[in-house]
């Protein structure tokens, strides 16, 4: 996970043009926007990333930073 590219992913995309990109992902075809990432399952981590945290600020109204401590917050605690 490489908080650039998800950084870069929520400035530059919709909501909707992130989730067809994850659509496409998930049905192994190639998104209609460029996702980074070394393999298909770092694109998907970045483009999932990505769309949990363009919700939590719609939702919150927080800034990226804090959208993104939220994130790692929650991937931390899944995997302790």
């Amino acid at each position: 996970m490489k908080i650039p590219v998800i950084k870069k992913l929520v400035e530059a995309y919709d909501l909707a043009s992130l989730q067809l990109a994850e659509e496409a992902l998930m049905e192994e075809q190639m998104p209609a926007i460029e996702i980074e990432g070394d393999d298909e399952g770092e694109q998907l981590t970045h483009i999932l990333a990505a769309i949990w945290i363009k919700q939590e600020i719609e939702k919150t109204g927080d800034a990226f930073p804090l959208a993104l401590r939220a994130y790692t917050s929650r991937v931390r605690t899944s995997i302790s």
